[in-house]
């Protein structure tokens, strides 16, 4: 069993700053990649952020320069620390995580719980 816990959302002013958490626990043997993902109410869900397993990221064009991934190996943590945030970045955010179990060598696509940020004057 894995699970995927987030923590850090809430209601924020423009141009405000917010970081979210993301802790994976479990019989994990590996994580790969591990990324956030956000989705707006009538919308897909899009990617914001991923990081690999050697430090590597990838950002979603409306947010780079303002969002910032890491991850804490020792921890099985990523965070996602955003800044001057937009009214455009209001959603439900998503971890995910790529994680071999210690059950067998196949990799599995993990999801958080979602939390939510609203970015409101």
């Amino acid at each position: 069993q894995v699970q995927l816990v987030t923590s850090g959302g809430g209601l924020v002013q423009p141009e405000g700053s917010l970081r979210l958490s993301c802790a994976a626990s479990g019989s994990i043997r590996s994580i790969n990649a591990m990324g956030w993902y956000r989705q707006a109410p009538g919308k897909q869900r899009e990617l914001v952020a991923t990081i690999t397993s050697g430090g590597n990221n990838n950002y979603a064009g409306s947010v780079k320069g303002r969002f910032t991934i890491s991850r804490d190996g020792a921890k099985n943590t990523v965070y996602l620390q955003m800044g001057s945030l937009k009214p455009e970045d209001t959603a439900v955010y998503y971890c995910n995580a790529q994680i071999m179990t210690t059950s067998d060598y196949t990799i599995r696509n993990y999801w958080g719980q979602g939390t939510q940020v609203t970015v409101s004057s």
